[in-house]
């Protein structure tokens, strides 16, 4: 397979350029052709002509792809492919109304891999930065089933709910976030300033200080003289734990203890079953054989754990077992859940309950994050008693003391 280079004339007079990945130039201009274009050049080149324009300073500094250009994508090829409008017409719209000079280079790239023969979903697997496995796996279904519609209006579905997650999290933190920085910088103002000098004052009084105030003073003293050595400290084991968790068994092993967090660990432990469960309905509505399902589906929890009690399940599912009973002995499903799936298996009505356990876990962690706040508050006000009960006993008791000190002299 070579490289063309091409110019063409569309049904507007428009010029047209980009390159194909072709056997020869006849295969080029055929494939033109049918896209309703004229080809006017074609020329073999060594490599693909940059897609996008501008230098790489532009490159670096322009907007990357976002979710919710990939959700309006999915929301866009829905309204298209549903009216009947061929998909290569449909790229190109789409590439010429796009705002996001990167997610216009991707729709360019898409067009040229179709044009060179190859599927959508195969097209799409060449940005794995824009489309997640299971994106790509649900649209290979679709191209299966001939329902690559309706699997674009539930992908568009599916990434609002992600979408809406995320942003409700990120609300429900940023109250606790802004509280523990605002410990953290009190903590090191206090070491770095405020211990130093209180402990000028001690020095010179010549009297025996209590244990708490000379742990706080070494302490103080420590971060003073080696603080440099703290923040190298500090950077390092950030990075060593980054480079652990990247690793096959530090994920796994992270993700398990996030599941046991006071407060968060069941929001996330609900989100990612939330996740599951919508994942699976809307494989099982595309017709996904369970199998499959089960096996694209856990690539969608974003919790290593809970993807390999999903893969468990599939392993039991292929052995012959019922889907209630590898859920049992998964150990995350609730007995309410079991029992759904149970009647789902019954009446064959799987994907259904599916999504009924999806909105009945999205309603728990709207709940949970609605409560989030007055859930956290009694553990920020217990640190905030202990830091206060540690000052008081290691600077301010000395000062107590401080008649019977100077009667000593």
């Amino acid at each position: 397979m070579a490289y063309f280079a091409y110019k063409a004339r569309n049904a507007r007079g428009e010029l047209i350029q980009g390159v194909l990945e072709s056997p020869d130039s006849g295969a080029v201009a055929d494939q033109l052709f049918n896209t309703g274009v004229t080809p006017v050049d074609i020329r073999e080149t060594r490599k693909p002509a940059a897609s996008g324009k501008g230098g790489w300073w532009e490159r670096l500094t322009e907007p990357k792809v976002r979710p919710l250009d990939v959700q309006l994508f999915s929301r866009q090829m829905y309204t298209l492919l549903k009216a009947g409008v061929p998909i290569m017409r449909g790229l190109a719209g789409l590439r010429e109304s796009a705002g996001n000079p990167a997610f216009a280079r991707m729709l360019q790239d898409l067009r040229e891999s179709l044009d060179s023969g190859r599927e959508l979903s195969a097209s799409l697997r060449r940005h794995p930065a824009v489309f997640d496995p299971f994106y790509i796996s649900m649209v290979r279904v679709g191209e299966t089933t001939g329902r690559l519609d309706e699997v674009f209006l539930h992908l568009f579905d599916h990434l609002e709910f992600e979408r809406d997650m995320k942003s409700r999290v990120r609300a429900a933190m940023r109250y606790p976030l802004f509280v523990i920085i605002a410990m953290i910088a009190a903590i090191a103002i206090i070491n770095l300033f405020v211990i130093p000098a209180f402990a000028k004052v001690y020095a010179g009084f010549g009297a025996e200080l209590p244990l708490m105030t000379r742990m706080l003073i070494a302490a103080s003293d420590f971060s003073v003289h080696y603080w440099p050595l703290m923040l190298a400290i500090i950077a390092a084991a950030a990075l060593a734990f980054r480079m652990y968790i990247a690793t096959p068994n530090g994920a796994y092993r992270w993700d398990k203890a996030k599941l046991r967090f006071p407060v968060m660990g069941k929001i996330m432990l609900k989100s990612a079953l939330a996740r599951f469960a919508r994942s699976f309905s809307l494989a099982g509505k595309s017709g996904v054989p369970v199998l499959q399902g089960l096996n694209v589906v856990a690539q969608t929890v974003d919790n290593k754990y809970i993807e390999s009690r999903i893969e468990q399940m599939r392993d039991g599912v292929e052995r012959g077992e019922s889907i209630l009973r590898t859920a049992m002995t998964a150990g995350v499903f609730t007995p309410v859940v079991l029992q759904m799936i149970a009647v789902g298996e019954e009446t064959g009505e799987i994907d259904s309950l599916m999504a009924e356990i999806a909105d009945m876990y999205e309603r728990e962690v709207d709940y949970e994050l609605k409560t989030l706040s007055s859930q956290i508050e009694p553990i920020l006000i217990l640190c905030l008693g202990v830091l206060v009960l540690i000052l008081a006993l290691g600077v301010f008791l000395p000062i107590w003391d401080l008649g019977s000190a100077a009667l000593k002299r």
